[in-house]
């Protein structure tokens, strides 16, 4: 379903920049330019979503290691 709705944003998208870009096109080339750059830019942001997603889940799990560092080395060392 996420295909679809990137296909059609990106029609309307391809629109919008084709105008913003003043280049004069045709309708079906500036759907399929707008679809192409829609399909990149989804992939390409659910790649760096789900790469932040593992890095998050990384730098916390660290941050946790250090703080039981910190309570064991604080407390417990006496």
């Amino acid at each position: 379903m996420a295909i679809v709705a990137l296909i059609i944003i990106g029609a309307a998208a391809g629109f919008l920049a084709t105008r913003l870009m003043r280049i004069e096109a045709d309708i079906p080339t500036t759907m399929l330019i707008g679809i192409v750059g829609a399909l990149v830019s989804g992939l390409i942001i659910r790649f760096l979503l789900a790469a932040l997603g593992w890095l998050s889940g990384f730098v916390g799990a660290v941050l946790g290691a250090l703080l039981v560092i910190w309570i064991w080395q604080t407390f417990l060392r006496r």
